[in-house]
């Protein structure tokens, strides 16, 4: 769980920030680079470095709207999630992609690889590139990022009372795709058992 000194932080160091201290921007953005970076590594085809560097500068043009009512973290989560949007309608040409219904591999069929995971690890991972891509941001911001219910409904924009049933949603379609790659019972039975300890083993660093 983000801790709650370092929320009080990031709001002085945004205040300071639009003060014009360029510095305490910088020292901001270095706080939340790694965690901007996991968001879209393993969502989208190429390097993540062209839109975490959107999503900063997004930040940048509209932090006078940001009002603390939340985190600044949630506030850059919720940007880096239209970016990431943004980007998968600007590479297909689309604009009526629906992301509750098309997942990364549908977007981009290349197969992922993880060397040096375990087969359970490696399985997972591909599992959640075959679920819808709203159901695999849910994921990823509960077990790798700690948000909290109302952190995650103002990032997906629904609301609150709806997170725990798109977590169940997911982890029943994330089973399903199991199924569907593996027929060993034996590894999907580990992979069921372990799924939350997997989800954390399987955060990129």
């Amino acid at each position: 769980m983000y801790a709650h000194h370092c929320v009080e932080a990031d709001l002085e160091l945004l205040d300071e920030w639009r003060a014009g201290d360029r510095n305490a921007g910088d020292r901001l953005f270095e706080r939340h680079f790694d965690s901007v970076f996991r968001f879209f590594d393993r969502k989208m085809d190429g390097d993540p470095a062209d839109l975490v560097q959107r999503t900063f500068l997004a930040c940048v043009e509209s932090s006078e709207r940001f009002e603390g009512r939340s985190s600044f973290r949630t506030f850059l989560f919720s940007i880096a999630r239209h970016e990431l949007y943004r980007h998968w309608r600007e590479r297909k040409r689309r604009d009526d992609i629906d992301f509750g219904v098309s997942s990364v591999a549908d977007l981009c069929p290349t197969p992922s690889s993880l060397v040096g995971h375990h087969r359970d690890g490696r399985l997972l991972v591909e599992a959640l590139r075959r679920i819808p891509l709203d159901l695999q941001v849910a994921v990823e911001l509960h077990y790798w990022e700690g948000l909290t219910g109302p952190e995650m409904a103002e990032v997906l924009e629904i609301p609150e009372p709806t997170i725990r049933s798109r977590l169940h949603r997911a982890r029943e379609t994330l089973a399903k795709k199991l199924d569907e790659l593996t027929a060993s019972k034996a590894l999907l039975e580990s992979t069921a058992t372990d799924f939350e300890a997997l989800m954390v083993s399987l955060r990129p660093s």
